[in-house]
């Protein structure tokens, strides 16, 4: 087997990039080590500007051709995907597993189907594309959307596939061609994406996956004049470094940023609905940005909130992810354990009260944390810690409730506990958030707008959002003088 093979969990993976429709190896490689025991997954190319360089080539050189692709064509290759990811989805669910450890049924059951269904919708949702032609004084007004270029897309690690395919699918459909930039803590299974796609049909250099670290690989691409999107999640302070870089070409951004999201839980709620979605929270080790990790209840169901609570989170199994039995998996990375560590360190020594949790365990993982005791102004209120960890804090009334919920930096996403419908009207009404669920939790369905407010993002994707943004959208006005009989 070839150096640059390496097998995980039985499933084969070339850690080089994927370039022009080639493999392309690097000078230096970075080490890849599973969450789950520490050992080492592979040695997979680590990308310097010049390989970044070479992939925006690529797809500057795809680009006419994929663009000129007519609609149902591209539709075809995006479904051929689809069955691409299906037909290996068991494959797929292992490797991801192991590279970040997240729950093995989660991805065969929910992750991996989505991945499929990422590029089915946006595959059928580019056929039904269009807005009627409207008049303006006797003038044609006729809206298309062009293909705008070259895309760079940079995903984060907590959801590698899925959360690529939500730029990917639409970049395609959308007639663009793509770099893909996958977390340096989890590159695998955008490996195994391009091989998918290469199988399915799609041209050589539409699709290209550079791996490396950001400041050796990232700057090069996100400055690159030739790239005309670039849409990235992630933290707000690597946002800021993409936004100056891209800057200088003003290239256009989409930004998918952190969350420090609200659940208020209402006297008026069902207290074990309330209690599901709070313990919800906990999905992926809390290493997911829209989680609701401020649980916000009202002070007369506070203390039996609280009680509920804690015996349905003493029932959770944290253990291998590989296991159907366990319900939270490992921190993905020691560097990400020791900054839970350190917020739940510092918040305690300030005067929280750790109600359930509040340690490590042996490996990489954080114990399931609930945090007593917080101040509003306190860091662990106001800082994404992306960790199993919660606060809980009491309000008096509406208006506190939704005071204490806006009381952040940022915007993503609320969740509302409540039973009465006119009280879900007003509050949500008054929420500042990209998303607002009540009584349920991450329903998520793609042709609706998803992105955040404030410091949680810049820009909406998803359905026809998601082609306005990968699109150079035209209006083209037609008047009927001046057509000359052709009968």
């Amino acid at each position: 087997m070839s150096e640059h093979i390496t097998t995980v969990a039985g499933v084969a993976v070339d850690t080089r990039h994927w370039i022009g429709g080639e493999r392309v190896a690097s000078a230096a490689t970075f080490t890849d080590v599973s969450p789950i025991d520490g050992s080492v997954l592979g040695e997979i190319a680590r990308g310097t500007a010049a390989e970044a360089a070479a992939a925006v080539a690529a797809a500057r050189e795809a680009f006419p051709a994929w663009a000129a692709t007519p609609r149902e064509e591209r539709a075809r290759i995006l479904h051929a995907i689809a069955d691409g990811v299906e037909r290996r989805l068991e494959e797929l669910a292992v490797v991801e597993t192991a590279d970040n450890g997240a729950l093995l049924r989660s991805h065969r059951r929910g992750v991996m189907p989505r991945v499929a269904h990422n590029f089915r919708f946006f595959a059928d949702w580019l056929l039904r594309l269009d807005h009627e032609d409207f008049d303006t004084r006797g003038h044609t007004n006729h809206v298309s959307w062009d293909p705008a270029g070259p895309c760079v897309l940079i995903t984060p690690w907590n959801a590698p596939l899925m959360l690529a395919t939500w730029k990917v699918a639409p970049a395609l459909a959308a007639g663009d061609t793509v770099v893909l930039k996958p977390a340096e803590w989890s590159p695998l299974t955008a490996s195994l994406l391009a091989d998918i796609a290469a199988e399915a049909g799609l041209p050589a250099g539409v699709l290209n996956v550079v791996q490396g670290y950001g400041s050796e690989i990232g700057d090069a691409l996100t400055s690159n004049p030739d790239v005309r999107r670039i849409s990235f999640t992630g933290s707000v302070p690597t946002a800021r470094h993409i936004a100056a870089s891209a800057a200088a070409n003003l290239t256009p951004l989409s930004l998918e940023l952190g969350g420090k999201s609200p659940l208020l839980v209402f006297a008026d709620a069902d207290l074990d609905l309330a209690v599901d979605l709070a313990v919800e929270q906990y999905d992926n080790a809390g290493q997911v940005c829209l989680a609701a990790t401020r649980i916000l209840v009202e002070e007369t169901v506070a203390e039996e909130f609280t009680r509920r609570f804690v015996d349905r989170a003493s029932d959770l199994r944290q253990g291998d992810p590989r296991d159907e039995a366990t319900d939270i998996g490992p921190t993905i990375h020691p560097r990400q354990l020791e900054k839970i560590d350190g917020f739940v360190q510092r918040a305690v020594a300030a005067g929280a009260r750790a109600v359930i949790g509040g340690h490590r365990r042996d490996g990489r993982y954080f114990a399931p944390t609930l945090l007593t005791d917080v101040a509003q102004d306190s860091e662990i209120v106001q800082e994404e810690v992306f960790g199993p960890v919660l606060t809980l804090q009491t309000f008096g009334d509406e208006d506190e409730a939704v005071r204490l919920a806006n009381d952040t930096r940022f915007g993503l996403a609320a969740t509302l506990a409540t039973g009465d419908p006119e009280r879900a009207r007003r509050v949500t009404g008054q929420l500042v958030a990209g998303t607002v669920w009540v009584n349920c939790f991450f329903v998520r369905d793609l042709q609706a707008p998803f992105g955040g407010s404030r410091h949680s993002g810049v820009g909406r994707e998803g359905g026809t959002w998601s082609f306005d943004f990968y699109c150079d959208l035209k209006n083209t006005v037609t008047s009927p003088k001046g057509w000359k009989d052709h009968g």
